[in-house]
């Protein structure tokens, strides 16, 4: 299942060059074109699924098992410091493609951080308020 407007889509069914370096039935991981660090990959299921909220369960699954596996390939071959693994959802996230991707990003002892914020300073009432709407 393809979205003819995709990006990402068009990169799974090549119609547009990457470098990949992984590929399944399910997913194919590539190179990021825009990349934080040296091996910042990008895992992308073949299936079009705009983000998390729409990705199966089973997939997501597959998702972050094939995350762990690539993890211990990229830290191995390109002698990293540390892994940021990350996945946006939504505009407000900083989600650009409207296709699920998790990033990959190794991490190097003096390279450039990835996030960077301030964290907030909340009220013990403001996080009991917040901790009882999303109980479940």
């Amino acid at each position: 299942m393809y979205k003819d407007d995709c990006i990402f889509c068009k990169i799974i069914k090549g119609e547009i060059p990457s470098y990949t370096i992984y590929e399944d039935d399910a997913f194919k991981v590539i190179l990021d074109a825009g990349p934080v660090s040296k091996g910042h990959a990008l895992i992308l299921p073949k299936d079009h699924y705009d983000d998390l909220y729409e990705l199966p369960e089973d997939k997501a699954a597959e998702a972050f098992k094939l995350a762990k596996k690539l993890m211990g390939v990229i830290t191995e071959k390109l002698r990293c410091d540390g892994f940021n693994i990350c996945q946006n959802n939504g505009e407000a996230a900083d989600q650009t493609v409207k296709h699920f991707h998790m990033h990959l990003v190794p991490r190097y002892n003096g390279g450039q951080k990835f996030f960077a914020y301030t964290p907030l300073k909340l009220t013990p009432e403001e996080q009991n308020s917040i901790k009882e709407k999303i109980t479940t």
